[in-house]
């Protein structure tokens, strides 16, 4: 296969030229520039014309929920793959909290031997505590062999401080990274709507900035003490970027994500998209979602994860204060980055590609997530020029409040692997 004429982005050499790729047995095994010509193709070789289109590392999300085993009606592996495909994403990394908790090496096999027939690179991450009750460390050795590439509780923060600190000395004995789910529920009345002014007039206490906060500082500090690898997920408060900032510059080893929702909409989106605007932690204030945007720009905030959160219609359709919270995040997560990162003139390429594919290889020791000759290709290409209206997904669920948005950065082709797996 060669994709000729593209504009080739990668973000580890800093490349960023109209370039031919050529594609050999799964591997990329050459970058031309379009100067020297197009590389000579070899009988019966595909030709993909990518003029005018942005040629990039195939996208990886540490952060996705495909609900299998156990809640499948919501997702599967299957289908959730088939999201990240026509999202552009070739690497995804599950979290734990399935039923059964993917807190044993068997059910860490399960999800990992379903995503090899997937087409893509379907990791998962493996619970910190048993059951995720929060009381007793899973088996990390075990589960790390069993293939694991993380721990984390997500969905559930950990409370036990005494046990926090223990996962981070053996994750770090293990060179592995943790993830954290950052709100103390001490604080939080009604989850999944920040505590401001769109609560008061909903007459809904909801989920202070503090909930947040409180664990942010706690892990950063514990993160600090340990030297252990730490990603603060979906990161939503401004303080907690400033926190970040700080546990950074004290030499600490601490990531952070956020997502494209909390990027894109403030706390004000409730009042139009119900609880297809209710998440964990919740769309807070517009200055909080400039601060995360400030915070993506300085590279306090290191990765951009969808936090892909599939439910039932049936499920989204109760009152506010029931519904479950999270929205599907894996098709619409490249588009909104194009729309309200690159093309409002935050981020350029480079930066947004740093965010969206280096850097999240990065924290799981992975290959991925750069376009350099030996690797495997694992490439995204997309259209950035006109915009399209979301009008459906690939996912099983449609939890989305950005059904019907005008948004540029349209996915054209994924290729994992050297094989197309997405074409649209």
């Amino acid at each position: 296969m060669i994709i000729t004429n593209g504009r080739v982005i990668d973000p580890e050499s800093g490349f960023d030229e109209t370039a031919h790729i050529v594609i050999r047995e799964g591997h990329i095994a050459q970058i031309q520039r379009a100067a020297e010509g197009v590389p000579r193709a070899e009988d019966g070789e595909e030709i993909i014309d990518a003029s005018g289109l942005i040629a990039a590392p195939g996208l990886v999300d540490v952060h996705v929920h495909f609900r299998d085993p156990g809640f499948t009606y919501k997702e599967d592996i299957e289908t959730g793959a088939e999201a990240a495909k026509a999202g552009g994403f070739t690497t995804v990394v599950c979290m734990a909290n399935t039923k059964p908790v993917a807190d044993t090496p068997k059910t860490v096999r399960y999800i990992l031997e379903k995503g090899r027939k997937t087409g893509i690179h379907v990791l998962t991450a493996a619970a910190v505590s048993k059951g995720f009750k929060g009381q007793e460390l899973t088996d990390m050795k075990a589960l790390a062999e069993a293939g694991a590439c993380g721990f984390t509780d997500d969905g559930i923060p950990l409370m036990n401080e005494k046990l926090v600190r223990e996962a981070m000395e053996t994750a770090g004995k293990l060179n592995l990274p943790l993830s954290f789910h950052e709100e103390d529920p001490a604080f939080i009345v009604n989850n999944g709507i920040n505590a401001g002014a769109v609560s008061r007039q909903l007459g809904i206490y909801g989920s202070p900035a503090l909930a947040e906060d409180s664990l942010v500082a706690r892990d950063c500090m514990i993160a600090l003490h340990t030297g252990a690898s730490v990603n603060i997920q979906h990161i939503s408060s401004r303080n907690a970027v400033q926190m970040v900032a700080l546990a950074k510059r004290l030499g600490a080893d601490v990531w952070a994500e956020v997502t494209p929702h909390h990027f894109s909409l403030d706390e004000t989106a409730v009042l139009e998209h119900g609880t297809l605007a209710k998440m964990n932690p919740p769309l807070r204030t517009a200055d909080d979602r400039k601060a995360l945007i400030e915070g993506l720009k300085d590279g306090t905030i290191d990765m951009i994860a969808t936090d892909h959160a599939p439910h039932s219609a049936e499920e989204k359709q109760k009152p506010l204060t029931e519904a479950p919270s999270g929205i599907i995040g894996l098709e619409t997560a490249l588009p909104l980055a194009v729309t309200n990162l690159v093309k409002a003139g935050h981020l350029t390429y480079l930066q947004l590609f740093e965010k969206m594919c280096l850097n999240p290889a990065r924290l799981y020791r992975l290959e991925s997530g750069r376009l350099r000759e030996g690797a495997e290709a694992d490439i995204v290409i997309f259209d950035d020029r006109e915009s399209f209206t979301v009008e459906g997904f690939r996912s099983k669920a449609s939890n989305s409040p950005f059904l019907g948005a005008s948004l540029y950065g349209r996915v054209r082709w994924t290729i994992c692997g050297g094989k197309i797996v997405y074409q649209g």
